[in-house]
């Protein structure tokens, strides 16, 4: 079973934030920052706004993105926690 995601709908897996700091401080769980940088796993087609523009889709997926924080809807599948959002929701492609 795969995660396809419908119209302007993108599959985001978190990236794993990194446990110890520039200067080699290694941080305990609870200090952590809540990772903003996720992998896009999946795109959907694209669709219509509410105006019947066409909805172009700008990332693909591979692609590294910032997104807002407490965006989307976060569903578990095969073990794995990913979260869905909707393209509008992605801040920034991180090259």
């Amino acid at each position: 079973m795969t995660l396809r995601p419908l119209a302007d709908r993108v599959v985001l897996k978190a990236v794993e934030a990194e446990e110890t700091t520039k200067s080699g401080i290694v941080l305990p769980g609870a200090a952590q920052e809540k990772p903003q940088i996720s992998e896009v796993i999946a795109v959907g087609p694209g669709g219509y706004d509410a105006d019947g523009n066409k909805v172009e889709m700008l990332v693909k997926a591979g692609d590294k993105v910032i997104t807002a924080n407490f965006t989307g809807s976060r569903v578990k599948f095969d073990g794995t926690e990913y979260t869905i959002v909707r393209q509008n929701d992605i801040l920034a492609i991180v090259d």
